[in-house]
């Protein structure tokens, strides 16, 4: 839950992900295309001021083991691990924004850009180390991200600072 209570509000921001299960996705930057993917995930990335690099590394744990694939009944039981899908990983310090009042956004709430550089390359990092096929974004690029969703499919998931969680999934 985000609190907003001054200066001090950033100890409950969360490592964002935006993930969305996809036949095929791709980045383009000025006309060419510096990503592309097949089947899998597209996982927007947003980093906010107390993320690190445990919590890159539990968010990546949770993006390749979140079960958004359909087994052979049909259901939901299968990750982009289980399945050998592809990985798009691509920034977005707007998923980081403040909405709460108003009519723009402010952006307060989202990491320093060159901390949310650096962060999201380590998660590209320990992506490509874990999964083989990651394709990426690139950080502070005007890009055009296309996509064709499957489903549709599309999950939000927050992973808490220090890359721990508050409870025990079973």
């Amino acid at each position: 839950m985000l609190r907003f209570c001054g200066p001090e509000f950033h100890h409950d921001l969360r490592m964002i992900a935006l993930l969305q299960r996809v036949s095929s996705a791709s980045v383009d930057v000025a006309g060419e295309r510096i990503g592309a993917i097949g089947p899998g995930l597209l996982v927007l990335v947003g980093v906010q001021p107390l993320d690190d690099e445990r919590t890159a590394g539990r968010l990546l744990e949770r993006l390749l083991a979140y079960r958004v694939f359909g087994d052979p009944q049909g259901r939901m039981n299968l990750s982009l691990s289980d399945t050998g899908g592809d990985l798009l990983l691509v920034p977005q310090f707007t998923l980081a924004a403040d909405t709460r009042k108003g009519n723009r956004p402010g952006f307060s709430t989202a990491a320093m850009p060159a901390e949310a550089e650096r962060l999201f390359g380590h998660l590209v990092g320990l992506a490509r180390a874990a999964h083989p096929v990651v394709a990426t974004g690139r950080f502070g690029a005007d890009m055009r991200v296309s996509l064709c969703n499957e489903g549709p499919v599309t999950f939000w998931l927050e992973v808490p600072p220090g890359g721990t969680l508050p409870y025990h999934p079973s």
